[in-house]
């Protein structure tokens, strides 16, 4: 690493000095994910000088690595015919992603300037919701008639291998391109020359449509162990592929966007967002966590005549409420880590919901006892050591129940069930919790007095 990153210091260096050769011989021991990374925290004049003396190529290479951000500051110094040539040696999908980045005007500059071909594949992809199947393919794939020969698809695929991202497998169609099967090279590689390619490819494949959502694509590859999985239409004809590179990129973007949601925090927003930007994402978020606020101060409101009479409650009552707050987040945390990775159907729900309160009453009942123990000892009194107890058993059954049926109804009404949930159980748990402890309290009054 210390290697690399010695590399990348000399790099920028001859990048800021326009040294060309020597940027040159540098770039040869780099990766590109190391140069792109880099350029997210120089200054503009370094990109603007690695446009000017980078050949097409390469800059090619970094657009495909780079963020959002570093792309943005790469395409703001070139021009739209520059643009176009740097694209021959990109691949469809990836052009795609900066066209969508990018304000709608310039997006059809470019696109009106391309060949005919080139521009009805590229207005097909852009027509596609970014996170769907359609969004995320790549028509870069190697797709030969099943009649051909063995013979015949070896002389294609190197004809056609250099300008696709995938040759490991062959797609394998009729003359209406509807998908028959999937070859693997290595079974084309030792199959005689007079082999028909149907005839070994494999005709039980898992498929999408371009409308699914880019979640589910990325559960049936991880599900299924696959390495590139075909987007079909309703014709059942083959229009794209989507490579096991672009599933982990949507892992990681799906897993940002639940951590995210569970804190109330738009993916939108970065360590860059300006604080008008900030402000706008987090503002609502916030504004709703201090209406649910108010909830739990009126419960306490309600008993404040008990708290003003038993100081000791006061000082307790905020450790039933923590606890079920973390119970409530571990449940959660497990619920839509599971829905995410599609591991919840409808007979399992009861059964967590069972498995939640058991879970509660138990944790609760061992929690309890041992704050109810030390209760009675830091105040001398056994009955607000038992109001304790049965306090933290209820609140982390609470927190158990609602930790499960938060997400789901989340889901049901058709929302990320990881949309700021944190927040509606930090209610529920804060509430209730409240509720209970200051009512029992208040049931027991005389026996505290």
């Amino acid at each position: 690493m210390e290697a690399v990153k010695t590399n990348i210091d000399e790099f920028i260096d001859a990048v800021e000095k326009k040294d060309k050769s020597r940027m040159d011989k540098l770039y040869e021991h780099l990766e590109a994910i190391d140069i792109a990374v880099s350029f997210s925290n120089t200054s503009e004049k370094i990109v603007k000088n690695f446009c000017k003396i980078a050949n097409d190529e390469k800059i090619a290479d970094i657009l495909e690595q780079a963020d959002e951000k570093v792309q943005k500051k790469i395409i703001a110094e070139l021009d739209n015919y520059r643009i176009l040539y740097i694209f021959n040696y990109m691949q469809k999908d990836d052009i795609v992603d900066i066209l969508s980045c990018l304000p709608i005007d310039r997006s059809k500059q470019i696109v009106n300037l391309m060949r005919e071909g080139d521009k009805k594949v590229i207005q097909e992809l852009l027509g596609y919701s970014q996170d769907s199947a359609g969004g995320i393919m790549t028509t870069e794939y190697i797709a030969l008639n099943g009649n051909m020969t063995i013979k015949a698809a070896m002389v294609k695929i190197k004809n056609i291998a250099p300008k696709t991202e995938v040759i490991e497998s062959i797609f394998v169609i009729d003359s209406k391109r509807e998908l028959i099967g999937i070859a693997d090279l290595r079974d084309i590689l030792i199959s005689n020359d007079d082999v028909i390619l149907k005839d070994i490819a494999d005709k039980e494949y898992i498929s999408v449509e371009p409308e699914t959502d880019q979640e589910e694509v990325s559960m049936l590859v991880s599900k299924y162990d696959l390495k590139v999985i075909p987007v079909l239409d309703k014709r059942k004809a083959l229009i794209g592929i989507i490579t096991v590179d672009d599933i982990i990129d949507v892992i990681e973007e799906e897993h940002t966007e639940d951590m995210y949601g569970l804190a109330g925090v738009s993916k939108e927003e970065n360590l860059d967002s300006s604080i008008s930007e900030s402000i706008k994402l987090r503002l609502p978020w916030l504004i709703i966590n201090l209406f649910t606020a108010f909830l739990a101060a009126a419960i306490i409101k309600i008993f404040e005549s008990t708290i003003e009479q038993v100081v000791a409650l006061s000082a307790t009552m905020s450790i039933v409420t923590g606890m079920g707050g973390n119970a409530g987040t571990q449940t959660l945390s497990i619920m839509v880590r599971s829905i995410a990775i599609g591991d919840i159907n409808g007979k399992q729900k009861i059964k967590l919901i069972m498995k939640e309160v058991g879970l509660g009453l138990i944790n609760g009942s061992i929690t309890g006892l041992i704050t109810g123990i030390i209760v009675y000892f830091m105040y001398g009194n056994v009955y607000l050591g038992v109001i304790i107890f049965l306090a933290m058993i209820a609140n982390l059954i609470i927190s158990g129940f609602f930790g499960i049926i938060i997400p789901l109804v989340l889901m049901k009404c058709k929302a990320d069930p990881a949309l700021a949930s944190s927040i509606f159980l930090t209610t529920a748990t804060d509430v209730l919790g409240f509720f209970v402890f200051l009512g029992l309290a208040h049931l027991m009054l005389p026996y505290l007095l």
